[in-house]
């Protein structure tokens, strides 16, 4: 049985005013994130997925995103596997980084990724 691959997008190329899903855990989010993101933690995922489904029936599409890839694959293929249209960030915060993309962190730090 063969797979369709996983949609997936460069950061770089994530619409300024997508819908990003952040399902890294709440220290990785406190160090720097995308401001307007929606933050539900992947060890949250399933029993906040009502208010998930909600944002992006919304607005349509969630670019999932996390600290470099591999948990929002997992998170997006689940999503799909509802009807959700989702969108793995390639690369995750690390990429968003790298592109340069604006970050925000809590509090007065310097937005970094950990």
């Amino acid at each position: 049985m063969n797979l369709a691959p996983l949609p997936s997008v460069a950061a770089a190329l994530v619409p300024d005013d997508a819908l990003v899903l952040d399902v890294r855990e709440d220290d990785e989010w406190a160090a720097g994130h995308i401001e307007g993101a929606l933050h539900v933690p992947m060890s949250d995922f399933v029993a906040r997925f009502g208010a998930v489904s909600d944002a992006v029936g919304d607005s349509g599409r969630a670019y999932v995103m996390c600290r470099s890839g591999g948990r929002s694959a997992k998170v997006t293929q689940y999503l799909i596997g509802q009807g959700v249209d989702a969108v793995n960030i390639d690369g995750g915060m690390q990429a968003w980084a790298g592109a340069g993309r604006p970050m925000v962190a809590d509090g007065d730090s310097a937005a970094q990724v950990i």
